[in-house]
């Protein structure tokens, strides 16, 4: 069985990023299977940041209507609120690895939900953070999103 994810917001924001049909399948293919598995995790601020991104960046984006119903659905992934705790977590990753912000947090909630992975375009791939292994889920086309997730290496 496998642990859980730990998704960040690029990822999702490519499921509806018809500009990009080659990653648009990509993320199709690891969101199905994390729904599957029921091993999908994230926190608010990746839903915060979604719904910005698919309602205000994303040419052609999602009207708001249907980026709030998106947010609903994932919003049963049990999103990690940001805490003390979260922040806490997050400075260390920050000043450990010299991380923005904004990705310390990510690393940071993906440390609080226990996850094995972290799913991301935007961290380097094949890094750890101590337990939490960085995927970049463009990086590998010819091995399934399973077949990363078993073999978990990079």
């Amino acid at each position: 069985m496998t642990g859980p994810v730990f998704v960040d917001t690029n990822v999702l924001v490519y499921r509806h990023d018809i500009t990009n049909p080659v990653k648009q399948s990509r993320a199709d293919e690891w969101y199905e299977l994390l729904w599957r598995r029921r091993c999908g995790r994230l926190s608010f601020q990746v839903l915060q940041e979604l719904y910005s991104t698919l309602t205000r960046k994303l040419k052609p984006g999602l009207d708001l209507p249907r980026a709030r119903q998106l947010v609903r659905v994932l919003a049963t992934w049990r999103p990690l609120p940001i805490d003390l705790a979260v922040l806490e977590r997050a400075w260390l990753v920050q000043d450990h690895h010299l991380l923005s912000w904004w990705d310390a947090l990510i690393v940071g909630a993906a440390q609080a939900c226990n996850c094995e992975i972290l799913l991301t375009e935007d961290l380097q791939h094949g890094q750890r953070f101590g337990t939490v292994l960085v995927v970049d889920p463009f990086a590998q086309p010819q091995r399934t999103p399973a077949e990363i997730l078993e073999g978990r290496r990079p």
